[in-house]
């Protein structure tokens, strides 16, 4: 139970369905002086287990939170890469220390409010697409394994989230309108450069034009993203007309490079991915064809994926805008997915 309307709702349709549901919050984040959302968030999850007329604890994982996702954020960023926390959370905590915990409760499976489904065949846990596309979440869940997958249940793998809402309102949860949650993975939305200032020092450097002409100063490389057009504050250069994109970014000599309108440079025709999660099970073939998703949110593209070793190198069929280092490469195979790995190259 996160205190939001999912969770909330998914709390319901297994209750109606005929379980004896337990509400479970997690803590994963110490709370400062510019945060108190999970006290906020508590207190939801307190008012609906009241209305559901189910019993609810919390337990604290802020440490391992800290050590297993948040070190390896920083580490991502310092490298000047864009991690993805969602991903790296739901691998070690809420599929991890999380599930033991429940278990040890003496639940049978753990559910969530994600929107996805499980589908078992043959002894095998296979990930599969939720009925709403627009609210698909398989993309955060492409590194759960087939133990993870054996003991989860998605109660709202077949429902829209316009229906979600409808059911929290019906039953008068104080999650009904609660908008859903945007921020940082279990951190929350906030300011998110004076955050990161607080963890990773800033360095101003220099922005470059691709023929390395400087046109301006950046607060740190870490702050951008390949593709990102906004808060880079070099419009009306002398002399020049149009948008201003990131193409590069020099860590090392902390150099951002940028160049005006989408031109080749952000634009790959292919990436490789390392730490690779198969689902169900490492494919009998070292090559095939399939589609894959590069971030949240985006249609499926045509790739052709070839397997070496703990590597996956992913070729597009059509050139692919702002692929990001750090983000995730998940394959699909029509509704189910096939798991994913952190993209580390392009080219």
């Amino acid at each position: 139970m996160s205190g939001g309307v999912d969770s909330s709702v998914a709390a319901y349709i297994l209750k109606e369905q005929g379980y004896n549901v337990i509400g479970l919050f997690m803590k994963n984040w110490q709370d400062d002086s510019e945060s108190c959302s999970a006290e906020a968030d508590y207190a939801d999850v307190a008012k609906v287990c009241n209305t559901l007329d189910i019993p609810y604890y919390t337990v604290n994982f802020s440490k391992e939170y800290y050590e297993k996702v948040f070190e390896y954020f920083l580490l991502q960023y310092k490298k000047g890469r864009t991690p993805n926390p969602d991903v790296l959370c739901n691998r070690e905590i809420k599929f991890g220390p999380f599930l033991e915990h429940a278990l040890k409760l003496g639940a049978d499976y753990i559910a969530t409010g994600h929107y996805a489904g499980v589908e078992e065949r043959k002894g095998l846990f296979y990930l599969k697409k939720a009925k709403d596309n627009n609210k698909d979440q398989t993309y955060f869940l492409n590194q759960l394994t087939q133990t993870q997958l054996s003991k989860v249940m998605f109660p709202l793998e077949n429902i829209e989230k316009s229906q979600v809402r409808e059911i929290a309102k019906k039953l008068k949860l104080s999650t009904a309108e609660k908008k859903d949650s945007t921020g940082i993975c279990f951190i929350g939305e906030r300011p998110f450069k004076e955050f990161l200032k607080k963890y990773i020092p800033a360095k101003t450097g220099k922005i470059l034009t691709l023929d390395k002409k400087e046109i301006g100063t950046h607060d740190g490389v870490m702050y951008y993203t390949i593709g990102q057009r906004k808060g880079l504050n070099i419009g009306g250069v002398s002399g020049t007309s149009g948008r201003w994109f990131v193409i590069d970014k020099d860590v090392e000599n902390n150099v951002l490079y940028v160049r005006q309108n989408e031109g080749e440079e952000l634009f790959s025709k292919s990436l490789v991915a390392e730490g690779f999660n198969f689902i169900p099970k490492v494919p009998e073939k070292i090559e095939f064809e399939c589609t894959g998703r590069f971030r949240y949110r985006e249609p499926d593209k045509k790739i052709n994926v070839k397997i070496n070793s703990n590597k996956v190198y992913v070729e597009f069929e059509n050139l692919e805008r702002a692929v990001t280092l750090g983000q995730y490469a998940v394959l699909y195979d029509r509704v189910y997915c096939l798991g994913g790995g952190e993209i580390i190259a392009k080219a």
